[in-house]
């Protein structure tokens, strides 16, 4: 209770430094900040002097140009804070690189490093100037890069947003569910009560005990169904919760990008996929092609000529140039037929019989 009057009594000593209202005096006041410089005025100064368009920071010693729509309500108490996490929003932004972009692990807590090490510079003002511009030329070499992980980055939280929404309402409906249960269990005992007693209440004293068995049969019969079912509903959700995880946990494609940037060292190689080809119908086969000629429309022939022009040799449906490639074919089958090899073949065959012919005559001989 002290700390909250301490709180409430700190906001009311708040005094814009511009125009020195306090809000003890008006306690609608509204403070706002710009991240350029972080100092922070009253709602009406920031309306009264960049409405007109960007100005200098009014505060003594501050020559910040600021812009009315950079201005906005402070979240946290603490400035510093606040500073360094916008700091940390604005770096972590342009260095969005995933885990699995890097060759190895280690690689990877190198980069987190790296940007733990910037973000700290910045926060504590050590090479502003240096490490501003490193990521200035980062985010102008890995535009392409930094778009896609945003996108991804956009379409996980998308996706926890849309599961947790779902698990709310499976966990509702189960309480429903369980709630309506318990309501049909309290029903049925209540009539297994008091069917047994008017049971009990019809019959004899004899009979009290065959009624008592039965009635706790049926108890355990709807006891056991009761857990099966809930059985089989808690595996069906670990099997669904285990099919989401695995399609959660699939590898994502790296970003198209540079493999390696100035900046960021131990990026995993990109392979930029080939061109995918043409389709072939005939996988490469050319009719037309030949290893040892190429078919041409027509040669130089008296003979062919005078056939060529003969209208009934072409009334069937004949082309000459069937007679043209079977004679090329012809003429050019031998190329590839090597005749002295194939007679020295040939005749080393017959001065040595093969081991089967020798092992005939061998015992023939013997026979004799």
């Amino acid at each position: 209770m002290a700390s909250k009057q301490a709180v409430d009594r700190r906001d009311e000593d708040e005094v814009c430094p511009v125009c020195k209202s306090s809000r003890y005096l008006n306690p609608n006041m509204r403070f706002l900040i710009n991240p350029e410089c972080y100092h922070k005025m009253c709602e009406s100064c920031v309306d009264r002097i960049f409405s007109s368009g960007p100005s200098n920071c009014p505060v003594a010693g501050c020559r910040k140009t600021l812009r009315k729509n950079r201005f906005r309500a402070q979240t946290f108490e603490d400035i510093g804070v606040e500073r360094e996490v916008d700091i940390r929003r604005r770096v972590m932004h342009i260095l969005n690189r995933r885990e699995e972009e890097f060759d190895t692990k280690r690689n990877y807590d190198d980069f987190l490093e790296q940007r733990e090490e910037m973000i700290a510079n910045l926060v504590s003002r050590i090479d502003v100037a240096k490490t501003e511009a490193q990521l200035k030329q980062y985010a102008l070499e890995n535009e392409q890069s930094i778009r896609a992980n945003q996108a991804l980055e956009e379409q996980e939280a998308t996706s926890f947003q849309a599961r947790m929404t779902l698990e709310q309402e499976e966990a509702q409906r189960r309480r429903q569910i369980a709630r309506q249960e318990y309501e049909n269990e309290r029903r049925e005992l209540q009539a297994g009560r008091e069917d047994f007693l008017t049971r009990l209440a019809a019959g004899t004293s004899a009979d009290a005990g065959t009624i008592a068995r039965e009635g706790s049969k049926v108890h355990l019969k709807k006891s056991s169904a009761r857990r099966s079912e809930e059985e089989r509903i808690r595996q069906k959700q670990a099997a669904l919760r285990g099919s989401e995880t695995k399609r959660g946990g699939a590898s994502t494609p790296a970003a198209a990008g540079p493999a390696d940037s100035g900046l960021i060292k131990g990026l995993r190689k990109i392979k930029t996929p080939e061109p995918e080809k043409p389709y072939d119908p005939f996988m490469g086969f050319v009719p037309e092609k030949r290893d040892y000629f190429t078919l041409q429309e027509s040669y130089p022939s008296s003979f062919l000529e005078r056939q060529r022009q003969n209208q009934m040799a072409s009334a069937g449906g004949y082309d000459l140039r069937e007679y043209y490639s079977r004679t090329l074919l012809e003429a050019f089958a031998g190329l590839g037929v090597f005749v002295g090899d194939e007679v020295s073949k040939r005749d080393a065959e017959k001065v040595s019989p093969p081991a089967a012919t020798e092992g005939a005559a061998m015992v023939a001989g013997n026979e004799k």
